[in-house]
Formats: C-alpha cells, sequence, structure tokens
C-alpha cells in the first residue's frame, strides 16, 4: 500500500512537471527520473535491475519517439550500452580485484598484529588507529569491501582486548566511507565523476570547459573528514556509541556464545538401537520439534554423510546408524531419553572429523548485494550446500535459537548466523562473497603469504603509473589487476568472484540517463529553477545548498544514482551563480558520501548485524556526523579550491 500511494504520488508530480517544462525532451526525461528516484527509494526491484530497466526504458524511447512526440530517441542507441566500457567502470572492476589480492596475501591478519601491538588495549588508542588503517585502504578500494577485509580484523582486536564489538565497529565503519573521499578512486562515485565531466565539456561552451580532477585532489579535503571522524569518536564516542548485547566475536569458545547469544551448546554422538522409534525418521521430522540438529550420519552400511554435500534434511536414519547431534544440554537429554538412543559418554565414530581441529561454531555475516538475502536456510539447503549447522540467528538485537523456527527465518543484510561447520567449509567460505566470515581464530591454511611481494608489487606498478603518467586510470589499474592475476596471487576465477556485479550493471546503465538528462536540457532547466530558488545567497551557501541536497539523495538511493543524477545539475547551477563548475561537481560527489543518519549505505549495513545496531544508535550517532560532514567539507572546498 506504502508503494502505491509513493507511485500516485510520484505520478501526479511527474503530470505537474510535464505542463510546467520547456520541452517534450524535458518532460520525459523528468519522467524518467522520478521513476528512477521511485524505483530506487522505495525497492521495488534491486537497485541493478532498477538502473538497468531504466537504461532500456531510454533505448526504446528511440523505437516510441513518434509516439511519445518525439523527434529522436533522448539516447541513440549506438551509445547506449558505451556505460560498460566506460573508464569508470573498468576501473572499479581493477580496484575490486586488486583489493581481493591483497587480502589473499593475508596482509590483514599482520595488519591486526600490529594493530594490537602498538593501540595495547586501550579503547581511546586503538579506535583511532583502527580508523586511520581503514581509511588508508579505502583510499585505494572500495569502501564496503575496505570493511568487509577489515570486519574480522577488528573481531579478532575485540576478542583479544575485550574491547565490545559494538564501540569498534562503527568508527571503522565511518571512516571506511570518509576514507574512500582521500583520492579518486576512492569511491564509485569520484571514480565516476571525471567521466560526468567530460560528458557536461560535449554540451559546454570552449570557455566554460572543465578540467578532470588527478588521483590527490581531493586528498586535502578528505583527510580532514577522516580526522574530523577519528576525532569525533574520540572526544564523543563514550557518549554516542553504543554497547550492545551483539557484541565481541571472533573467539570460538562456547563462553562466548553463551554470553552473547544465550547459545550454551554441546555435541552428543549417540548409536540408534533397531527398536528406537526415530528409526525410518527423516533429520526434518525431527530436528525443530526437539531443538536439536545433526551434525554427521554414520549409516548401518558404514557410509558416512558430514557436511556440504553429505548431509541433506532427507537424509533418513537407519537402525544401528550413528549420529553426531548438536544442541543445549537439556535438549539432547530429552532427545536421547524420547527416542531410546544409546548415548556415548565420548566421541568414538566422529572423534577425528569433529574434533576441534576441523570444526567447532563459527559466526558469519550475510553482507548486503549477497545472493541469500530473501532466503531461508531451509530454502538455501545451507547445512547441505554449505556445509553449515545454523543453530542461531541474531538480527536488531535478537536471537533466535534452533527450535524457534530458525530456519524458516528469510535472510535480511547485516544478519549473524552461529553455525557449527567444518574449517574447511569455512576456509572455502571465506571465498564466497554471500558471506562475510567473522570466526578467524580456527585451525586453517594461510592463504598465499607467499605471493605478498607480487601483490605489493603490482600494487605499486599500478599506483606509480597512475600519479606518474598521463595513461587512462582504467589503463593503469587494470595492469596491477591483471599483474595480480598472471602472478598467481589470485586465479581467473577468484577475479571474477572479486568483482562486484550489481555494482558494474548500476553504474554502467546509469551513465545512459546522465547522458540524456544533460543533452535533452533537462539539467540546465532544474539549474535555472534552483537558481530563482537560491537567487541572493552567496556561492559558498548555494554549495551548501547543493552538499545538503546530495546528502539527501544518498540517503534514499545509491551513491552512484544520486551523483549521476546531480552533477549535471550542479554544474549547471554553478555556471548560473558564476562559480567554478568543477568545484561543485566535486561537492556532489564527495557529498554523496555522507551517509551516516541511517543504515542504508552498504558499510552501515555490514556492521550493524555483528555488533548489534539499531537504527537510533546510528541515528545519534550518525546524526551528528552528517553535520559535522557537511561544514567541514563546504569550509575545506572554499579553501583548497
Amino acid at each position: 500500500m506504502k508503494q502505491l500511494v509513493a507511485g500516485g504520488v510520484f505520478l501526479a508530480l511527474a503530470l505537474l512537471i510535464s505542463q510546467m517544462v520547456p520541452s517534450i525532451e524535458i518532460a520525459w526525461v523528468s519522467a524518467i527520473l522520478l521513476l528512477t528516484i521511485y524505483l530506487f527509494a522505495f525497492e521495488i526491484v534491486g537497485v541493478d535491475v532498477a538502473a538497468a530497466t531504466i537504461m532500456v526504458l531510454l533505448g526504446l524511447t528511440g523505437l516510441f519517439a513518434p509516439i511519445m512526440g518525439l523527434s529522436e530517441g533522448l539516447v541513440p542507441n549506438s551509445e547506449l550500452f558505451n556505460g560498460f566500457s566506460s573508464n569508470a567502470v573498468i576501473s572499479i572492476i581493477a580496484v575490486m580485484i586488486i583489493g581481493a589480492g591483497l587480502d589473499k596475501t593475508g596482509l590483514m591478519g599482520k595488519v591486526a598484529n600490529w594493530i594490537l601491538k602498538v593501540g595495547g588495549t586501550t579503547e581511546t588508542r586503538i579506535i583511532p588507529i583502527i580508523s586511520s588503517t581503514v581509511g588508508f585502504i579505502s583510499c585505494f578500494m572500495q569502501n564496503v569491501g575496505a570493511a568487509a577485509l577489515f570486519l574480522p580484523v577488528v573481531s579478532r582486536i575485540s576478542g583479544r582486548t575485550g574491547l565490545p564489538l559494538s564501540r569498534l565497529l562503527m568508527p571503522m565503519g565511518f571512516c571506511a566511507i570518509l576514507g574512500g573521499t582521500m583520492t579518486m578512486i576512492g569511491s564509485s562515485p569520484l571514480i565516476l565523476l571525471n567521466d560526468l565531466i567530460l560528458t557536461s565539456n560535449q554540451t559546454l561552451p570552449a570557455d566554460q570547459q572543465m578540467d578532470t580532477w588527478s588521483l590527490f585532489s581531493v586528498t586535502p579535503v578528505g583527510i580532514c573528514l577522516v580526522i574530523t571522524g577519528i576525532l569525533y569518536f574520540v572526544i564523543a564516542g563514550r557518549f554516542v556509541l553504543p554497547t550492545t548485547k551483539g557484541e565481541d566475536t571472533s573467539t570460538n569458545t562456547m563462553d562466548y556464545f553463551k554470553e552473547i547469544y544465550g547459545l550454551d551448546c554441546d555435541v552428543m554422538e549417540v548409536m540408534v538401537s533397531p527398536d528406537s522409534s526415530l528409526v525410518g525418521q527423516t533429520l526434518e521430522d525431527f530436528e525443530t520439534e526437539n531443538s536439536v540438529r545433526v551434525t554427521a550420519v554414520q549409516l548401518a552400511n558404514g557410509k558416512q554423510r558430514i557436511g556440504n554435500g553429505g548431509l541433506a534434511r532427507t537424509v533418513a536414519v537407519e537402525e544401528n546408524s550413528v549420529l553426531a547431534v548438536i544442541g543445549e544440554a537439556g535438549a539432547l537429554e530429552s532427545f536421547a531419553n524420547r527416542y531410546d538412543l544409546q548415548r556415548r559418554p565420548d566421541m568414538e565414530t566422529f572423534s577425528e572429523a569433529l574434533s576441534s581441529g576441523k570444526s567447532g561454531i563459527a559466526e558469519l555475516v550475510v553482507p548486503p548485494g549477497s545472493q541469500l538475502i530473501g532466503k531461508s536456510a531451509l530454502e538455501l539447503r545451507l547445512r547441505n550446500v554449505y556445509g553449515l549447522t545454523l543453530m542461531a540467528l541474531h538480527r536488531s538485537g535478537e536471537t533466535s535459537h534452533a527450535g524457534q523456527g530458525v530456519r524458516a527465518i528469510e535472510f535480511e543484510p547485516g544478519d549473524t548466523l552461529v553455525c557449527h561447520t567444518s574449517w574447511e567449509s569455512l576456509a572455502r567460505l571465506e571465498r564466497d562473497r554471500n558471506l562475510v566470515v567473522m570466526t578467524q581464530s580456527y585451525p586453517k591454511e594461510e592463504l598465499r603469504p607467499h605471493k605478498v611481494n607480487w601483490a605489493l608489487g603490482f600494487f605499486v606498478i599500478a599506483l606509480t603509473m597512475v600519479l606518474f603518467t598521463d595513461i587512462r586510470l582504467s589503463v593503469a589499474l587494470m595492469t596491477g589487476a591483471m599483474g595480480m592475476i598472471l602472478s598467481g596471487v589470485l586465479s581467473i576465477d577468484e577475479a571474477y568472484e572479486a568483482v562486484s556485479w550489481k555494482t558494474v550493471f548500476l553504474l554502467a546503465s546509469l551513465i545512459p540517463l546522465g547522458m540524456a538528462v544533460e543533452s535533452t536540457g533537462t539539467a540546465a532547466w532544474i539549474a535555472d529553477q534552483t537558481l530563482s530558488l537560491l537567487e541572493g545567497m552567496p556561492i559558498w551557501g548555494i554549495q551548501a545548498a547543493v552538499a545538503v541536497l546530495a546528502t539527501f539523495f544518498t540517503l534514499v538511493m545509491s551513491n552512484v544514482g544520486a551523483t549521476v543524477l546531480l552533477v549535471p545539475l550542479a554544474v549547471n547551477i554553478a555556471i548560473g551563480a558564476g562559480a567554478d563548475p568543477a568545484v561543485f561537481a566535486l561537492t556532489v560527489a564527495l557529498a554523496t558520501s555522507n551517509s551516516f543518519l541511517i543504515p542504508t549505505h552498504q558499510v552501515n549495513a555490514l556492521i550493524m548485524g555483528p555488533a548489534g545496531y539499531r537504527v537510533p544508535d546510528f541515528i545519534r550517532a550518525g546524526g551528528i556526523m552528517t553535520i559535522l560532514f557537511l561544514v567541514v567539507l563546504i569550509v575545506m572546498m572554499n579553501l583548497v579550491f
């Protein structure tokens, strides 16, 4: 109902605007703009699907131009898919591959050890070190990628120091977002900006042409924003940072899971006698009812079923089979008594497979963009496909246990899953972008530390080419990415997995919309209307109004979408006000990182579950950060540029 009402409002607004605009082209582009905002704000479909749909609609205007009253399509079909080969899209793909290559060498673990060595166990020392380190990393890779890589590191630090995870993750997440403002490759809007400037230049006279920004043009502003974020949490952290129940992670002791999730589990091995009423029942028949989960089965013929690919919920219990059952002590005792099972005092059949060196309890987080979102453990066959026996699900401070229908709950971004799993399965899941493995202190083979020199070498080569040559940004970064692959730091399959194709399609599909906004004169018309409202204000005031507008847009839609929509507008506003259009465009690209007030940004969604944050926690801490961001941004932009 909410979506229908909003759709009616947007439709009425589109009809109203169509009566005000000077041309039919602007009317149609304005309607498509409103449709884009509606699809993004109310999440009718995924943002990437919405963007691709808008791109296709723009292409179809060439076919239906006579019916729509147009002389030609809003975007030429020959240029519709140019976004997929744009400098911005290729650069983002390369940055993701380079970041994955650095992670494969184990550098993140070394960073954690260094932080503990330097920062000790004091919150006021650890927060600046963690935040500045993540901020620096996000200079050269996507901020959500930097946050995802550093999440296990912060978990390890929390477990070793005893500091609540909720006191560390929000500063880390906010500074990951802020760190993306320190270079022109730190965030998608900044990577996209130069392409948008070049697009705008095509319609501007020679004396108003804008120069593109170099890699470190924005660094002074970004450094001040990161420093502001760090100082904010050091000074005011004790007042704004929450202490939640969903804190602390990474240790795999049962004391931790009992304290945080109220989960006191044990593993019991039982023999099923021929006269047991359990014979013939499938796992699905009795697990939920008895609040237990079977993590391994040895059938009467001696064949073992355990882990991914072997233990489906349809497996039937046979007489003389052996089960490894996990659950709380009381539930295990009741289960054994109810079905006349022979309980063994110690592990015999599964002593090796379920030893602490081979398996245990682990935490995993569902990240934004995961293919698991909207699906339940039952639907996904989590135990059979992923090797995860789901024991509990933690969401927004509430924990659901086995026996409470936990396997039927559809996953949401930020959910923390507590599972029994083999360490082999867990290590495999660290390469799966659908889950972020929080548990780090488990026996596993180090990834590829012997490739660290290759990874760092190609990272430096790419950075050097960006800094000291005139070669195109995408070519320089792709050189580093291909170096990672050719040197064996990453396999080609791992490189493909490292790329967030959702981000790629979102970015590439929105570029034609920016072209339409610019080429039809829609941006100029909106700029004229905005200027009439801001008449008499100083240039810095107009700039501040543009930054506030960008901040609002990024709270209700993607920062990429907000940048594509607002940069042409800002350029025309600046020209009309007699200001530097390139500076106004940069203001938009930076202000779209001002996303702290609610957990709509991917980084905020990622940290919400593990730390047990609630929306009011973001409003309290993020509200002040939003204001500080705007003040520092406008002051520094006017001082530097």
